[in-house]
């Protein structure tokens, strides 16, 4: 009976006990006003094309009412009062903060308190990302124009720059979109490169995949053997003149370009290349004389004279007299090749390398390689 007792007098107990009691409020809640108990902050990067996010700190009470301000070097940007800020390109190279306002949620004005975060790094130029890389558009044979393409960015290219490089280094003056292989290219790889330019970012380039090596104007449809041989008494290099000719039946321009490969070889051959000593040229054919070089039969006769001087015609018209031995070792192999002399097409025209420049243009330029319908 006594155990009954005490369990009802534990069950009345409880059944009146007090409500506990609500949280007392802080003393600016109380007092109608508003602290800032974490400043606000910046968060995100600055740098053009960025998004920057206000992060409003905390507050008591904490349901104040929050408005924002960007400043930039601490002065107000105007209609910058959105909780995220995207970079502009006036704020390069200055300082961003944002002001964030907490109002009492009764809206007195003493309930009123803004608070500033610290400012950013200064605000840098965005970074140009290559989604995919230019290319290189043609056929990489001598002669022949090819075409680049600027490639894909993240963001779209106010401008680009093309640069054009041989063997990963820059052809000279080779700086449009398109570009036409030259002699120098044969037997290199070729590739582009491309600078882009956007207001507001740093400049980003990229580069093409290398084209295959560059080929002659055509393959070769006829190989021909030759060796070098002295008459009389030689006073140039031989071996300068070796070297030198071969460059010249190696060029693009000259009869390579036509399809015809040149091999010296160490005696004999399909043709004997011969450098004379003047007085020494007659004695191949009374049809040659002591001034001017000659071919008869198998040799391809260079006069001594004229390789270490050319002509005074040659030389008066300010031409190189490089020029004038490319022009005197195709001249001669071009009638090696069945070619005859050739006649000037039109005043102001190329002559054409089977032309006797030496004796006179009739108005034609001179010209040490073959033209294109030689």
């Amino acid at each position: 009976m006594r155990a009954l007792l005490l369990t009802l007098a534990l069950i009345v107990t409880l059944g009146t006990a007090a409500p506990a009691a609500s949280a007392a409020p802080s003393k600016a809640e109380a007092d109608g006003e508003v602290a800032n108990v974490t400043p606000p902050a910046v968060v995100g990067t600055a740098r053009y094309g960025r998004t920057l996010v206000a992060d409003p700190g905390e507050w008591d009470p904490e349901d104040v009412a929050l408005t924002y301000r960007w400043l930039r070097d601490g002065k107000p940007i105007g209609r910058a009062r959105e909780a995220g800020y995207s970079v502009r390109t006036a704020d390069l190279g200055h300082r961003l903060s944002v002001a964030v306002t907490a109002t009492h949620p009764d809206g007195a004005e003493a309930g009123r308190v803004t608070a500033t975060s610290e400012p950013t790094a200064k605000v840098g130029r965005g970074t140009q990302v290559n989604r995919r890389q230019p290319k290189v558009r043609g056929v990489a044979r001598f002669s022949r124009t090819v075409t680049a393409t600027r490639g894909r960015w993240r963001v779209e290219p106010d401008r680009v720059r093309y640069r054009w490089l041989r063997d990963g280094e820059p052809i000279n003056g080779a700086t449009s979109r398109r570009y036409r292989f030259v002699p120098r290219d044969v037997g290199h790889r070729v590739r582009v490169q491309v600078t882009s330019y956007v207001e507001g970012y740093r400049r980003a380039r990229a580069t093409s995949a290398v084209t295959a090596r560059v080929r002659h104007r055509v393959d070769v449809r006829r190989k021909v053997t030759y060796s070098v041989i002295t008459r009389g008494t030689i006073t140039a290099s031989v071996k300068k003149f070796a070297r030198l000719s071969q460059q010249t039946f190696d060029d693009p321009r000259g009869w390579r370009g036509k399809g015809v490969e040149f091999s010296r070889v160490a005696k004999g051959g399909s043709f004997s290349l011969v450098l004379a000593e003047a007085s020494t040229v007659p004695s191949f054919s009374s049809q040659c004389s002591s001034t001017y070089s000659c071919r008869v039969g198998r040799y391809v006769i260079i006069n001594q004279t004229r390789w270490q001087q050319a002509t005074p015609s040659w030389n008066d018209a300010g031409k190189s007299l490089r020029g004038y031995r490319h022009m005197v070792v195709n001249h001669e192999t071009g009638h090696w090749l069945g070619k005859g002399h050739a006649s000037c097409p039109g005043a102001g025209r190329l002559a054409p390398v089977m032309m006797q420049q030496s004796k006179g243009t009739q108005g034609c330029r001179l010209n040490p390689w073959p033209t294109a319908g030689e």
